[in-house]
């Protein structure tokens, strides 16, 4: 297959007072802000197979975008010119003599979206296998059509999924996530929507409509509140009921009271009108 021509990096000068270097150009995803979201599209046709630099780049993009104050979420989808989300980590990757830094790179994506204050909506229109299926269940809320499947079958070539054997058994319960792992059997679209790892099932021929939908009820409402509701509930996660309920409590009284947002809103509420977000 044809690859796609590298595009230089194109940096700012580091100095006193200015921002850190920053890449505007990838080789393997493209990155587009517009109207509060940013779109970030992995474009290695025809399977977005997962590189070491691929993983970078998408590490990169992702860990920038927090610097990007007028981004309230991000999307993350395959290019219409690829025939799958993500069909996973290239086997030239995967050797032995290459396994810490593939491993490295995969890690660097997993913190980047755990991280990121910002919410991450995955879409999913074909296969997500192996390191792909990771990377579409990291997304705080997946939208699929039946077209979609997900799959962890690195048992079969005599390993494990190090990031879906972690994050599956929370997502779909532990039972389910142990029979996908051992066996490698694939999950369809509608199997993954039962299971809860799919937020929402759509017709491929309104797939479009529904993310912009989706997209604006998130968009509309304020960014640090968005911030704030996301960080509870990543944090509270593995934590005793006591503990997680002191963390938002204290969350909520302590920063998010102090919001200006916060306060419009309430008022709004009393008010019977539609707040209007300063996003602070």
């Amino acid at each position: 297959m044809d690859e796609i021509e590298p595009v230089q990096p194109v940096e700012v000068d580091e100095g006193m007072g200015e921002k850190p270097k920053q890449r505007t150009s990838y080789e393997h995803i493209q990155v587009e802000i517009v109207e509060g979201v940013a779109r970030l599209t992995m474009n290695r046709p025809p399977y977005n197979v997962l590189t070491i630099a691929m993983m970078e780049e998408i590490a990169y993009a992702i860990e920038h975008l927090r610097e990007e104050h007028q981004v309230r979420a991000i999307l993350m989808q395959a290019s219409p010119s690829c025939q799958a989300f993500s069909y996973g980590v290239a086997a030239e990757d995967s050797r032995p003599d290459r396994a810490f830094q593939m491993l490295d790179a995969l890690q660097a994506v997993f913190r980047s979206m755990l991280d990121i204050s910002k919410p991450v909506v995955t879409v999913i229109n074909g296969p997500a296998v192996g390191g792909g299926c990771e990377l579409a269940a990291l997304g705080d809320i997946l939208i699929a059509t039946p077209k979609a499947r997900f799959a962890q079958p690195e048992i079969r070539l005599g390993v494990y999924p190090p990031v879906a054997s972690v994050i599956l058994p929370h997502i779909i319960g532990h039972k389910r996530a142990m029979e996908m792992i051992l066996t490698g059997e694939p999950l369809t679209a509608q199997d993954a929507h039962r299971l809860g790892l799919v937020s929402r099932l759509v017709p491929e021929e309104k797939l479009d409509e529904e993310v912009a939908k989706l997209l604006t009820k998130i968009t509309d409402q304020s960014t640090p509140v968005l911030e704030m509701a996301k960080k509870v509930l990543y944090d509270s996660i593995g934590l005793p009921l006591e503990a997680a309920m002191k963390k938002s409590v204290d969350l909520y009284l302590n920063q998010l009271m102090d919001l200006n947002d916060a306060q419009e809103g309430l008022r709004a509420a009393v008010e019977k009108r539609k707040p209007v977000w300063q996003n602070k």
